[in-house]
């Protein structure tokens, strides 16, 4: 059974910063892409940020120089550090884990940026 369980979010002030978590099991953590994903209410999902098996990183431009996203192979875990956050950075934070042949997804985790 595949899983990934997400952690770490929560309420920031503008200007902090939370790191998320995203713990998998079930799959080959090296053979998979990572990614992290935000919905916000009333809009599409989007990406925030990729990487790669090869630990190469592709973040959206409205969090470029912001984020950084991370891998531990061993701990199979990929982590998300949020800083300088902004209101609309507020937004469900999905983890996925994907190849070219499946994708699976968590349940998310809450940021919430306000004063």
């Amino acid at each position: 059974q595949v899983q990934l369980v997400e952690s770490g979010g929560g309420l920031v002030q503008p200007g902090g910063s939370l790191r998320l978590s995203c713990v998998a099991s079930g799959i080959s953590f090296n053979f998979y892409h990572m990614g992290w994903y935000r919905q916000a209410p009333g809009k599409q999902r989007e990406l925030v940020a990729n990487i790669n098996t090869n630990s190469g990183t592709d973040y959206a431009d409205s969090v470029s120089g912001r984020f950084t996203i991370s891998r531990n192979n061993a701990e199979k875990t990929v982590y998300l550090q949020m800083n300088s956050l902004k209101p609309e950075d507020t937004a469900v934070y999905y983890c996925t884990a994907y190849t070219t042949l499946r994708t699976y997804w968590g349940q998310g985790t809450q940021v919430t940026v306000s004063s």
